[in-house]
């Protein structure tokens, strides 16, 4: 699953190639990724039809294209989902599901290299919907927008229970420090709660987790703000050095925009690493199933908790 970095590459993407785009026509080769725009198929293609997309916003893994009609083209990727852009003469990719014909002036006059935005998805657990845009509860930009300049102060309903991700340079730390002390919970779990710190997922919970040297059934309510804070600090890094290097990429099925894979996982030091040494002690990396997936920890740098 695409996780918060190989997201932002996309949104950057996005942002840089599609902002002052004019939406044309639209079609949907396949009702389910469009499910969740409940007054049907032919209402989302007509209200995106003729709209100017005006930027490309982030909030966790949620994704967003604001438009100049007040609503937003909503995305979320899913297990499998890519955006893609494409000119007329690129082939249909395998599981295309919708197609969005694009108006992009090109600022040397010729014709647009870039004609089309598609929506590919193999396992069709993403989807799109054209939706409202409503405030801010805060009054803030919304997440993670532009190429240079902050989101509008505005956001999909479906994201208002999506908490800040910690890219987000509005994210309140103090206040994120206290409320994640006071759950009753391993790190871990309180690591994977959208509703506490958006984006971050299994693979770079695991990486910072083992750079901040906690292990993942650590009760929050023993950690210290120190080393609270010095976990948030390893969850930025790590996912800084991954956004460097594109994503993380196991397989085909996460790209960026232009088709590319991330490679982050050649710096992975202990997700999906069982079995070998540990870069930081040399300790066997181990392997234990969590929450109905897997969480990876060297056993002498993290040591499991008496109660763990």
């Amino acid at each position: 699953m695409p996780e918060l970095p190989e997201v932002e590459v996309v949104r950057r993407g996005l942002a840089r190639w599609v902002t002052g785009a004019r939406i044309g026509p639209v079609e949907v080769a396949h009702p389910r990724p469009v499910r969740r725009h409940l007054p049907g198929i032919a209402d989302f293609c007509a209200r995106l039809a003729g709209t100017v997309i005006q930027d490309a916003v982030r909030r966790g893994k949620f994704l967003w294209l604001p438009l100049d009609s007040g609503e937003a083209l909503l995305a979320h990727l899913g297990m499998s989902g890519q955006l893609l852009l494409a000119g007329d003469g690129v082939a249909d990719e395998r599981h295309l599901r919708v197609r969005v014909r694009l108006s992009v002036p090109d600022p040397g006059g010729g014709p647009p290299a870039i004609s089309q935005l598609r929506f590919v998805d193999q396992r069709m657990f993403g989807g799109l919907a054209v939706v409202p845009l409503v405030a801010t509860p805060d009054g803030l930009p919304a997440g993670i927008g532009g190429v240079w300049e902050p989101s509008a102060p505005l956001l999909p309903p479906p994201v208002l229970h999506i908490a800040r991700d910690p890219l987000d340079p509005h994210l309140d730390e103090s206040a994120l420090v206290e409320r994640l002390r006071r759950r009753r919970t391993g790190i871990k779990r309180a690591l994977l709660d959208q509703t506490l710190l958006s984006g971050v997922g299994n693979i770079y919970a695991d990486e910072a987790l083992w750079r901040a040297r906690l292990h993942y059934a650590r009760p929050t309510e023993g950690l210290s703000r120190p080393a609270v804070r010095r976990l948030l600090a390893a969850v930025r890094e790590v996912m800084g050095e991954a956004l460097a290097e594109g994503g993380t990429s196991f397989d085909s099925l996460y790209v960026n925009v232009n088709g590319e894979s991330g490679y982050f996982d050649r710096s992975l030091a202990v997700y999906g690493q069982q079995g070998r040494p540990c870069p930081r002690c040399g300790a066997t990396v181990r392997r234990d199933a969590f929450m109905n997936r897997s969480s990876f920890t060297c056993p002498r740098c993290q040591p499991r908790p008496r109660n763990g």
